[in-house]
C-alpha cells in the first residue's frame, strides 16, 4: 500500500473513530463569534503579561499545522483574516475533549474558544477553554513546506492553491479591492451601472470568433458575447448619458498566460466625450487604483518597474516608423522607408520573413496592425497610448477629421501587451452602415469577422446618438499588472482547464462497450 494509501486509511478510521464516539462530523449552526485578526488586534493593543485579561474569544479555522506533546498541543488555525497559534492542555478543555481533540487533523476546520496571550517568544496564541470539531477533512493537505508547486494542479484545485499560499489569498482580495476601486470611480463621476445581454442574436462590438450556443424553446441559435459595446451605445441612444458595464466576454480562442476563453471586460461610454477625454480619464484611473492599492506609482512588474505618474501617447504610424527606423518619425522617412510602412508588398515581403502570412485582399491596416505587433507591441513597457489606427481596422471609430484614412482612436499597452481600446464613436448611420457592409465583405478572410451587418443597431443610430467616446479596458490584466503576475490564470480563480483524466481511455471503452 502507498504512502497516500496509508494516510487516507488513517483519516478515514479516525473518522470514523469520532463517529463512534457520538461526534458529527459535519455539524450545523456553527456561530464565528470573532476573526482572527480581531484577537490579534486585541493582544497587540489590550495584552498586559503582568495582568491578564480572562475575556473569551471564540474562532473558527483550519488546522494549518499540529504539534503534539503529550497533554498538550499547539497548532496554528487560520481563517481568511490572518493566522494565529492556539495551545490545547488536556487540563484547559477537559480530558474528553482532549481525548477527541487527539483525533483532529492538518486540514481540520475546528472552533477554539479561548483566552489570548503573548508567548514567551512573541507569538500571539490562544489558550484553549473548549475545542470542537467544525468540518472534518477526509484528505491530507499538500506537504506544508512543498506546497502546490506543480501548475496545473494549482489551477486545477484553486481552493488548495488558496488554502496552502497567502500570496495567492493577496491576489485575489486585491482582484476585488481593484474592481471596488473601479466602480467607485465611475459611480462618483456620474455614471450608470448597466447589465447587458450575455446571449446575443447577432455578433458584434469587435473582431473574434463567438462561442455559439442553442435556445431549444425558440429554436434558434445564440452566441455568447464578445463585447457588450453595441448595447451600451443604444443605451446612450436611449439617453444614458454616461454608462458603464463590469461583466464577462467570451472569445473562442487560443489559451495563454495572456488569454482566456472567459475574461472579464470594464467598458464605459460617455456622451459629449472625445477620445482623447478618456485616455485623461484612464491616466487618471490607473493613478487612482495604484495608489490606493499600493501607496505609491512606481510599482515593480516581472523584470521591469512601471511608472503609473508618466504616460506617453504616439500616433500608430509614427510607433512603427520609430521601431523600424532608429527613431524616425512618419515625416521623417525617405520615400523608400516610407514604402516599408505603406507598401503592402514590401510590408508582405517583411513579414514573410519572420513567418507571417498575409491575404493579398486583406486591407493595408491588416497588413500595418502585423508590422505593428511585430515590431512595437513589445517594446511599450511604460504606460503608452498609440493613436489613429487606420480607418480599415477600425469599424466601429470615428474618422478623423483631417485625414479620414486614420480614426480617432486609441490602445493602451502597459508592460509590453494590450490593456484598452477606445475612440470617438462613429454616430453617422450612413457611414457605419457602410463600414459594417464592407467587413462583412472580407468574412472568407477572417472567420473572426462578424458574418453579418447589425441593422437593429443602425436603426438605432438613426434614431440620433449624441457624440460619445467609449473604452474597453481588460480586468485581467489590468489585475496583472497591479498584482505582478504574468501569466493571466494568476488572477482568474477558476481558469478554463481540460477535463481532469480520472479513468483510462481502455476503461472508458470497456464502460461504454457494456
Amino acid at each position: 500500500m502507498s504512502e497516500d494509501s496509508n494516510v487516507l486509511k488513517q483519516r478515514k478510521e479516525k473518522a470514523e473513530t469520532l463517529e463512534n464516539s457520538g461526534v458529527d462530523l459535519f455539524p450545523n449552526k456553527i456561530k464565528k463569534e470573532n476573526s482572527v485578526r480581531e484577537v490579534i488586534d486585541y493582544i497587540d493593543k489590550n495584552y498586559n503579561p503582568v495582568s491578564p485579561e480572562d475575556k473569551i474569544f471564540s474562532v473558527c479555522g483550519r488546522i494549518m499545522s499540529l504539534r503534539r506533546m503529550g497533554k498538550a498541543a499547539f497548532l496554528n488555525i487560520e481563517d481568511m483574516t490572518g493566522k494565529i497559534q492556539g495551545h490545547v492542555t488536556r487540563d484547559g478543555v477537559g480530558v474528553e475533549k482532549y481525548e477527541i481533540f487527539k483525533k483532529f487533523d492538518i486540514g481540520d476546520i475546528i472552533q477554539i474558544n479561548g483566552k489570548p496571550f503573548k508567548t514567551h517568544t512573541g507569538e500571539n496564541t490562544i489558550s484553549a477553554t473548549d475545542i470542537r470539531l467544525v468540518t472534518k477533512s477526509l484528505y491530507p493537505l499538500p506537504e506544508k513546506y512543498h506546497g502546490l508547486k506543480d501548475v496545473e494542479t494549482r489551477y486545477r484545485q484553486r481552493y488548495l492553491d488558496i488554502i496552502m499560499d497567502s500570496e495567492v489569498r493577496e491576489v485575489f482580495k486585491l482582484r476585488s479591492k481593484i474592481i471596488g476601486i473601479i466602480r467607485e470611480y465611475f459611480t462618483q463621476n456620474n455614471f450608470l451601472e448597466v447589465e447587458t445581454p450575455m446571449m446575443q442574436t447577432i455578433v458584434g462590438g469587435a473582431t473574434a470568433k463567438p462561442f455559439v450556443t442553442h435556445h431549444n424553446a425558440l429554436d434558434m441559435s445564440l452566441f455568447l458575447r464578445i463585447a457588450p459595446e453595441l448595447p451600451l451605445k443604444r443605451l446612450l441612444v436611449g439617453g444614458f448619458e454616461r454608462v458603464f458595464e463590469l461583466n464577462r466576454n467570451f472569445r473562442n480562442e487560443g489559451i495563454s498566460t495572456q488569454h482566456n476563453p472567459e475574461f472579464t471586460m470594464l467598458e464605459f461610454y460617455e456622451a459629449y466625450a472625445v477620445f482623447e477625454d478618456l485616455m485623461d480619464r484612464t491616466e487618471e484611473l490607473f493613478k487612482d487604483i495604484a495608489m490606493k492599492i499600493h501607496g505609491k506609482y512606481e510599482l515593480p512588474y516581472g523584470e521591469a518597474t512601471i511608472d503609473f505618474a508618466k504616460w506617453q501617447r504616439i500616433s500608430f504610424h509614427d510607433s512603427i516608423a520609430i521601431c523600424l527606423f532608429n527613431n524616425k518619425k512618419i515625416d521623417e522617412l525617405s520615400e523608400e522607408e516610407s514604402d516599408e510602412i505603406f507598401n503592402k508588398e514590401k510590408i508582405d515581403k517583411r513579414l514573410k520573413h519572420y513567418g507571417v502570412k498575409m491575404h493579398a485582399d486583406e486591407p493595408l491596416g491588416k497588413y500595418q496592425a502585423k508590422l505593428f505587433d511585430l515590431f512595437v507591441e513589445p517594446q511599450l513597457i511604460q504606460p503608452t497610448f498609440v493613436t489613429h489606427y487606420p480607418t480599415d481596422i477600425s469599424p466601429l471609430a470615428r474618422k478623423n477629421a483631417e485625414n479620414p484614412l486614420i480614426t480617432d482612436r486609441f490602445e493602451l499597452f502597459i508592460g509590453g501587451k494590450e490593456i484598452a481600446n477606445g475612440f470617438s464613436e462613429l454616430n453617422d448611420p450612413r457611414d457605419q452602415k457602410m463600414r459594417f457592409e464592407e467587413q462583412v465583405a472580407m468574412k472568407e478572410l477572417d472567420e473572426e469577422i462578424p458574418p453579418e451587418v447589425d441593422y437593429d443597431y443602425i436603426r438605432a443610430l438613426e434614431y440620433a446618438m449624441p457624440p460619445a467616446a467609449g473604452e474597453g479596458i481588460g480586468i485581467d490584466r489590468l489585475v496583472m499588472l497591479f498584482t505582478n503576475s504574468l501569466s493571466i490564470r494568476d488572477v482568474i480563480l477558476f481558469p478554463l482547464m481540460k477535463p481532469h483524466q480520472t479513468v483510462s481511455d481502455e476503461k472508458k471503452a470497456v464502460i461504454k462497450a457494456s
